[in-house]
């Protein structure tokens, strides 16, 4: 009977990250995230990021959710603003990352688009490879 249990609580100590990336694997991702497209005034599916979701109390750092055309998460986008960056007193700690494996990282600068207005840089953790990232290309 011990053994039955011990076994029990290791499936469910190993099953229970695999479900929680499972809940943003495909879009739309559960719990609290929106569609960028419906909180503030940009396309759907922006080219090069994708189809964006985010939970409106992470702005405007995030995680944002970025998904292809045929509903698959292929990158986790933070927004961090520059004055932020640049003020020593201030720290993004603990940023969420629900997209599981990171297979490489870009990073970039952005002068401000609705829901973030500010200049600030881009940290996109891509969940595909390299080659994959045309899955957000414009069309």
């Amino acid at each position: 009977m011990r053994t039955a249990a011990a076994t029990l609580a290791l499936i469910v100590a190993f099953a229970l990250p695999a479900m929680a990336a499972d809940q943003v694997e495909k879009a739309p991702p559960s719990g609290a995230y929106k569609k960028v497209s419906e909180l503030v005034k940009l396309p759907d599916f922006l080219p090069g990021l994708g189809q964006l979701y985010v939970d409106p109390k992470t702005l405007p750092a995030g995680p944002f959710l970025a998904y292809d055309r045929d509903g698959r998460l292929v990158s986790t986008v933070y927004m961090l603003p520059i004055e932020d960056l640049s003020n020593k007193d201030k720290r993004f700690d603990d940023l969420a990352a629900p997209g599981g494996k990171v297979d490489h990282v870009d990073v970039y600068f952005n002068a401000g688009h609705p829901g973030v207005e500010k200049p600030h840089a881009h940290m996109v953790l891509w969940h595909v490879p390299k080659a994959d990232e045309s899955r957000v290309a414009a069309k």
